[in-house]
This record gives C-alpha cells, structure tokens and sequence, in this order.
C-alpha cells in the first residue's frame, strides 16, 4: 500500500503540473539578444555563447547563442495584448508638431490635424494594425505544441480462443525544456496469448507515470520551441513593417495637404487678377466716352475679365479636387472622409533654412530610426534560430527514459506478478552518421546570413541617399522661395508703374496686361515654390522616421 500512495502522490504532481507549465509556455518570449546565429564551425558546440551584432562579422563568422530556459511572468511587458484592446499609436507630441511650423489660426485646417487624423483613424494603417492579431495568432498556435495531450483507447476481442479486453488512458504534457511527462491508466481483462500475458492487468487495473530527457539533441532547442521563437520574433517583426506604412501615410498626407493650400492660394491670386480687371473696367468705359481711349480698347479689357474668369473657374476645380484627395487622410472620428471647405484653407507658414551641418547628425538618426533597419535584424534573429536547429541536427539523440508503474486490486495470477512496484529506466540513442541533414541547413543558412549583411548594407546605403536627397531637395527648395519672393516683389512693382503710367495716358492697356500677368505668374511661381518646399519638408520627415513612434 506505501507503493501505491508514493505512486498515486507522483501521478498527482506530475498532472499538476500540467496547468502550469501551459501558463508558463504562453509567457515564453525569446530575448532577440539571445538568438543563437551561426558559429565558424559546422560541428555543434558544447555551449552557447552571446552572438555579437550582425554588422561586426562576417557571413560565416556568426556566433551561437545559449537559449536560457527561464520563464517569464505572464504579466510581463512581453506578454501581447489582443488587437480590441491595444493602444493605438499616439499622434506626435507637441514638440513633432511644432516642426511643421504651422499657423495657430483655429478656423483654419492645421497639417497637425490631418497627421492625427491619419494616426486615429486611416483605414489602411487600422488594416495594417490587425497584422499584430494574424502574428498573435501564429504564437498561440506555436503554444499550442505545448498543450497537454489526451490519448484513449480501447482493444477489444469478444471473439475466439483468447477472449480479452484492453482499455487504455493516457495524458502527456511537453515541458519547455525538452523533456516529457506522462500518466496514465490501463485495464486489461480475459484471456491473454501467452506471449501477450503483459497487457493483463490487475482486477484495478495498472497506473504508470514516467518523463523522458534528451540529454543531447533537442535539449537547448527543439522544434517545439523553434517555432515559438520564431513565431515571437514574427510578432516583433510587424511593429517596424506598421511603423513603415505609418511613415509612408504620413507622408503623402502632408503632400496631398500642401496640394489643397497651395491650389487655395492660387485661387485667391487668380480672384485678385479677376478683380484688377474688374475694378479698372468701369474707368476705361469712361475714358472712351471721353475720348480718351479707343473703343476697342474697352473690349479688349472684357477679354481679359472672360479670360480671367476662365481661369478662377480653373483655380476652383483644382482646389476642388484637391479637397477630395485630401478627404482620404482626413477624417472625422467615425472614420468617414471630411472634405475641407475653402475658408479652411491657412497661409503658408514662413520657411526656415536647413543648416548644412545638421545632416550628418540625421542620417545618424535615421539609421537608428528606420524600421527597415530593425525589420532587417529581427530577420537576422530568426534566421539564428534555424541555424540553432541545424546545430541541434548535428547532435546524437540520447534519451534518458524513467517509468513506474503499480497494478492495484486483487491479483490476477496465482503468480501475483502484477502486484509490486515496477521502476525501469533506460537510454535511448539515435545517431545518424553521415549527418547531411544537418550540413545541408547550415550551408543554406549561412547563405541566407550572408544575404541578410548584403541586404543590410544596401538598406543603409539607401536610407543614406534618401536623406542626402532629401536634405538638397529641401535646402534648394528654400532657396527657391527667396529667389520667387524676390521675383514677385519685382514683378509687382512693374505693375503699379504700368498702370500708373496707363493712368497717365502714356501706356496702353496691351501693356498693363503684361504687367498684371507678369505679376500673377510670379505669385503662382512663389507658391509652387512654398510648396515644393513643405512636400520636401514631408519628404525629408518621413526619410528621418519622426513618425516612429509607436507607445504601448
């Protein structure tokens, strides 16, 4: 009877356990500085140890890494919230806003509220969002490898010499470091062949619990963990693929912005050359009624007011179009598109310079802000953990096996052979000894490594360029605008002196027109040029990644 208490108290630890360990699983998140990535030798080492960062070696030189079997608390940091109940991304502080140097006028339409709009509720980065469901998925059914296994069967032969009847339960649980538990409960009743007299049981029946340990392979990692870890690593990986359509929304937001204003402000400059013509139509009548001017000069000046208003209509389709576009990333709370109104539309704020000596601190920051860079090294962590699978490969399979087990109830054999306690043990090993399996995936991994530096290197370079670019485009932009300023001012005083000279009498209306034309052409120059200037401004705010910025 002590046999069978000691047995029973076993059993009742081991499927304890059970619930446990299953919480303990769905904690599991591997840390990236943990990945075990490729060593300079094919054969497996006894130990791991900490890989150094991937920039620093090369493509055959990536050291292993030891995987350590500790478990978090659930309530951890790491743990991944469910898509209903995750922070969105909050809209850029005060300070993020205040480089878009925008007017503080509230009845005007500020970039600051199109940028939130998009943040809270642009349809695409919502989509892009659930993608942190699809990979918190794929980490629960990782985990799932984990879950504790129930097995039953029965085995029955009601008909023929050897009458008997078998019935089997049985409940398995995985444990994270590799090994497995077992328990269970076998009945076996009737007539046995003699070479089968072990499935017979008890009248109780038998109960038998045991674990098996690899000892060599699968005892750092094993399938079951790989996948987790790459799955957890998968999950990571979609923060800096969102981050990255954040960046891009953002920025053809702030385009499409600066579009609206700028087709505004044209629409107020083609109002403002309607009503010079306007103004001036009733004073020329009069001087042709005096004598003054010729007749035809009169209809000349309608020609003009047709030709004017040709063009405000013009102006008004454009900011029209605009609006709608714009209506895309703006937003109310609903998520339904908002079409700006004309009386929205704010002034350009003033320009500032770039500073020649800023650059090279950007790129620094770029580089360390990019999510391409980031989504590129969490590709590196997962491509360490095959590279740990292949090394596990080289190892032999050596397991160590223990079970009990007590049959209970009266005997069934004169023999009482079922009645003691059973304790057996055992090692199990399977070594394959040409091990092709194995130095095949650490070829191709460490090909796949290498690809991954190359793929790095020309990220970097890229993301390099596009700030250099950026930062011409921007400065010359500005530029742009000193050289448009100065044109208009120009161009504007031309104008007064012609029609003060027309006033006069010692011009003509031909004349005026050029001037007034002259003018409004240089007003639209030094818009595009605004313009040019904030979308390159946008541009060269989505190459530094300001919009990085995800909180949870």
């Amino acid at each position: 009877m002590r046999s069978i208490r000691l047995f029973l108290l076993i059993l009742g630890v081991c499927l304890a356990g059970c619930s446990s360990i299953r919480e303990r699983v769905a904690a599991l998140r591997p840390v990236p500085a943990e990945a075990p990535g490729p060593s300079e030798s094919s054969e497996p080492s006894d130990t791991l140890s900490e890989p150094e960062t991937v920039s620093e070696h090369e493509p055959h030189t990536v050291l292993p890494v030891e995987y350590e079997e500790t478990i978090e608390d659930p309530d951890a940091s790491s743990a991944e919230p469910a898509m209903d109940e995750t922070v969105s991304p909050v809209p850029p502080s005060e300070r993020e806003l205040n480089n878009y140097a925008e007017s503080s006028d509230p009845s005007k339409l500020q970039l600051d509220a199109v940028v939130s709009s998009v943040y809270a509720n642009f349809p695409l980065l919502e989509a892009a969002r659930y993608q942190r469901n699809v990979a918190n998925g794929e980490i629960l059914s990782a985990e799932g490898a984990f879950d504790t296994k129930f097995k039953a069967a029965t085995e029955n032969g009601p008909v023929g010499y050897y009458e008997n009847y078998r019935q089997l339960l049985v409940l398995t649980q995985p444990l994270y470091g590799g090994a497995e538990v077992y328990g269970g409960y076998r009945l076996g009743r009737g007539n046995f062949q003699p070479w089968y007299l072990e499935r017979n049981t008890n009248d109780g029946g038998e109960f038998k619990t045991g674990v098996q340990v690899p000892l060599a392979r699968n005892r750092n990692i094993d399938e079951r963990r790989a996948q987790l870890w790459k799955a957890t690593y998968a999950r990571q990986r979609t923060e800096p693929e969102i981050q990255s359509q954040l960046i891009d929304f953002v920025r053809d937001g702030s385009i499409v912005y600066w579009d609206w204003v700028a087709a505004g402000k044209k629409q107020l400059v083609a109002r403002r050359l309607l009503e010079l013509a306007v103004d001036r139509n009733e004073g020329i009548r009069a001087r042709v009624e005096a004598g003054d001017l010729d007749p035809p000069d009169a209809d000349d000046n309608q020609r003009i007011i047709v030709s004017r208003e040709a063009k405000v209509i013009d102006a008004g389709r454009k900011v029209r179009q605009s609006a709608v576009k714009l209506s895309l990333f703006y937003r109310d709370d609903l998520g339904q598109p908002v079409i700006p109104l004309e009386q929205w539309t704010p002034d350009f704020p003033a320009p500032t310079e770039m500073r020649e000596d800023q650059l090279f601190s950007d790129i620094t920051l770029a580089l360390s802000r990019r999510p391409e860079i980031q989504t590129i090294d969490i590709l590196r962590r997962e491509i360490d953990i095959d590279y740990a699978s292949a090394q596990n490969d080289f190892r032999p399979q050596v397991d160590a096996l223990v079970f009990g087990s007590q049959d209970v109830g009266a005997p069934t054999s004169i023999k009482r052979d079922k009645s003691p306690f059973d304790l057996e043990a055992g090692i199990y090993a399977d070594v394959p000894l040409q091990r092709r399996k194995a130095r095949g995936k650490m070829s191709s991994i460490e090909a796949k490594v290498s690809q991954i530096i190359a793929k790095r290197q020309m990220v970097e370079n890229k993301i390099t360029a596009e700030v250099q670019s950026a930062h011409v485009g921007l400065t010359a932009a500005w530029a742009r605008v000193a050289k448009a300023r100065e044109s208009l001012r120009l161009a504007r005083k031309m104008a007064r002196i012609e029609l003060q000279k027309f006033d006069a009498g010692s011009s003509d209306l031909l004349s005026v027109n050029l001037r007034e034309q002259q003018a409004f052409d240089a007003a639209e120059t030094e818009i595009d040029a605004l313009l040019e200037y904030f979308q390159s401004k946008a541009i060269y705010r989505a190459a530094l990644a300001e919009d990085n910025d995800f909180r949870f």
